[in-house]
């Protein structure tokens, strides 16, 4: 009788202390074992040798439309597309219609989830002025990831820019609440500056460095003043990360292979309105102060933020074309091919993919490679060469920014708790998604 369920067979395996040549054994959805092992004593076996196993990886920011606007994605593409790039668990966000803002619109989501997703997912409950004091009870559900406030206004109709709301949303509960950081106020004030079908270009002189950085300013003092634990999410300047450094108490920072790969003017030039997201792609000046932030440790994460709208909805003029990028499926391969060139170190992906979501939002038995915990890792190959194109995407909306670029690094076998999803660019089974569970909620 065999003794463990799954092998992986001589990888390169990165455990918290680095890496080491060993077989892992995989046994009822845990890490059961490491070292030379038998192959006879396992049910499977995957041949691991001359790639490199690391723990899955995990999406904190994805948007996948479910309920209400699923001709641009929804909860199985988004997932399915999750599992072909490597992602092992996704952080949905609550801007769908309807917005997910109570205990119903929360089960709706588990429901479909529970039936169609083939990763692990959790939920975040959206703020709004309507739910601020029920908010401490939703965000204590099993699988709901925690509060998501947008300070400015994105993508959907959950907005929260007046202070009094703001500071009501930080006062009532515990978790950590991911913000989306735009002063709202500025936004107005600057809303001439995209009247007469300006270039797409615009988006980032409109939504410019200082709408960030004024309300990152003013999250963190309400934040203080309430003893409250948040996380900026897509931080695109350098202002943001020259101000941010200075409270690691209270506040963890997201940023995206978006911000850290495009770059103004080029992006605009050659994408046009495909480019146009929230906060905008900006300049070369400001990608390059996110990779010294991430280099010196001021990032502890990064999210692809994925956000589909369709290719006709995207090509409509700007300002009527919708912000967002797709980015779930290419978050992997984009940030190895980072690896490759240099920018960042293995290990330190490894620690914004799996370590850093596991530590901010206290995740149980997720996000490394230890007996004990849940069988999930992403396999790649560091030297497989490979295009990205439009045609590999399972997002409905069915394109990449990346569209044509060439990348070194590739993910082929993604895993979750001991279950093969994804083998050689071919989606296996059925969906097999659970709840991803937070210490804080018991």
């Amino acid at each position: 009788m065999s003794s463990y369920d799954l092998l992986i067979k001589g990888g390169n395996v990165w455990f918290p202390s680095g890496p080491s040549q060993v077989d892992v054994a995989i046994k009822d959805q845990k890490f059961a074992d490491f070292g030379q092992i038998d192959t006879g004593k396992a049910k499977n076996i995957i041949n691991a040798e001359n790639l490199t196993v690391i723990p899955g990886v995990i999406d904190t920011q994805v948007h996948f439309r479910e309920p209400g606007l699923e001709h641009k994605e929804n909860i199985e593409c988004g997932s399915r597309g999750a599992a072909l790039g490597g992602v092992v668990g996704y952080f949905e966000m609550p801007n769908t219609d309807p917005p997910t803002i109570n205990d119903s619109s929360l089960d709706y989501k588990f429901s479909k989830a529970e039936k169609t997703s083939w990763v692990d997912y959790s939920f975040f409950v959206g703020a709004c002025p309507e739910n601020i004091h029920s908010l401490s009870k939703l965000e204590k559900r099993k699988g709901v990831a925690g509060v998501k406030m947008f300070m400015g206004s994105s993508t959907g109709s959950l907005l929260v820019s007046n202070e009094s709301d703001i500071e009501g949303v930080l006062k009532n509960g515990f978790r950590r609440v991911a913000v989306h950081c735009e002063d709202q106020e500025r936004l107005e004030e600057r809303q001439d500056l995209i009247l007469g079908n300006p270039h797409v270009s615009r988006h980032e002189e409109w939504r410019d460095e200082y709408s960030a950085l004024f309300a990152t300013k003013k999250l963190i003092e309400i934040a203080k003043r309430n003893n409250r634990r948040v996380h900026t999410l897509h931080i695109s300047t350098a202002n943001e990360m020259d101000f941010l450094k200075n409270y690691k108490d209270i506040a963890t920072v997201e940023v995206l292979p978006q911000h850290l790969t495009l770059s103004s003017p080029e992006a605009y030039e050659r994408l046009g309105t495909l480019a146009q997201m929230n906060p905008p792609i900006r300049s070369k000046y400001h990608q390059e102060a996110l990779w010294k932030a991430l280099e010196k440790g001021i990032v502890d994460c990064i999210g692809s933020d994925h956000a589909p709208h369709t290719l006709e909805e995207k090509q409509r003029p700007y300002p009527h074309s919708p912000s967002g990028l797709t980015g779930v499926q290419t978050l992997v391969p984009i940030m190895l091919n980072h690896v490759n060139a240099g920018k960042l170190s293995l290990l330190r992906l490894i620690d914004l993919t799996s370590y850093g979501p596991a530590r901010i939002y206290n995740l149980i038995n997720k996000g490394r490679i230890a007996l004990g915990y849940d069988a999930d890792l992403t396999i790649v190959d560091l030297k497989k060469k490979k295009v990205i194109e439009n045609n590999w995407i399972a997002s409905r909306s069915s394109w990449t920014p990346y569209d044509g670029l060439e990348v070194t690094g590739w993910p082929v076998s993604t895993i979750v708790r001991g279950n093969i999803v994804m083998k050689d660019m071919e989606i296996i089974g059925k969906p097999i998604g659970k709840q991803i569970i937070s210490s804080e909620t018991f």
